[in-house]
């Protein structure tokens, strides 16, 4: 159900013209392209990603936004990712 104050009641997909949808069509093709290109030149991204995954279903926190705010502030988390890097390059060599 989408929320009365954001302004999506009553979405109306034919409102575009053939014209803008191409142009929302190829932005949303180059966004995506993009946001491949960056996450596959940035793998720490899917470290984080997945390890904050783990955790959480590990330990099912009751509090998750509690939960992400220790996770993600932990200041030992930038050695954990980079130590996980190297793991992940002596697995492909």
């Amino acid at each position: 159900m989408v929320d009365a104050g954001s302004g999506l009641e009553k979405l109306d997909v034919g409102s575009l013209h053939a014209e803008q949808q191409t142009k929302l069509m190829q932005f949303k093709i180059n966004t995506r392209l993009a946001n491949e290109k960056y996450l596959r030149a940035h793998k720490e991204v899917e470290l984080l990603l997945s390890g904050f995954l783990r955790e959480v279903l590990m330990e099912r926190p009751d509090n998750i936004r509690e939960f992400a705010a220790d996770y993600f502030t932990n200041p030992e988390l930038h050695k954990k990712v980079q130590q996980q890097m190297m793991e992940k390059l002596n697995e492909a060599i």
